[in-house]
């Protein structure tokens, strides 16, 4: 019986499972029909939708485009709720509470990062040491934490 990692939730499941019994994802094709097996494919378009998809799924591994796009575009947006908290006069009301909102997400897709670099979550605790492991390249291939978010075998 061939087993792979679950895309979505890092579990393994059945190569021939077409979405993850435990965490509904969606299954990327296998090398039976054409493609890589383990591949991962961004769905939605937009990487700060697939992390708040996942919006506490510390398993698996995340690419670095998928950790910094929603770092940029979750930093866009605060930006712009503290425009609008300054213009509405509810200073930080807005801002505090997306950031209350986002702060689960934020360490999930943050430690999956870590874990795309073969690194476990709590280095997130070491300032410098968790930000640099956050620029590195991933390990090639599967690891301890899953398959390749690249889908690179």
């Amino acid at each position: 019986m061939s087993m792979v990692f679950c895309r979505g939730c890092a579990k393994q499941i059945h190569q021939s499972a077409l979405s993850c019994p435990g965490c509904g994802a969606t299954q990327a094709a296998t090398a039976t029909n054409g493609g890589f097996v383990g591949s991962v494919e961004v769905s939605s378009g937009t990487p700060y939708l697939e992390v708040l998809k996942k919006y506490a799924v510390f398993k698996g591994r995340a690419r670095r485009k998928e950790y910094w796009l929603f770092v940029l575009i979750n930093f866009l947006i605060t930006i712009a709720f503290g425009y609008l908290d300054n213009v509405l006069g509810t200073n930080p009301l807005l801002s505090l509470v997306y950031a209350l909102v986002l702060m689960i997400p934020s360490i999930a897709v943050a430690v999956r990062r870590l874990h795309d670099s073969d690194h476990r979550g709590w280095w997130l605790l070491v300032p410098i040491v968790g930000l640099v492991f956050l620029f590195i390249d991933g390990t090639p291939g599967n690891n301890r934490f899953g398959p390749s978010p690249k889908g690179l075998v």
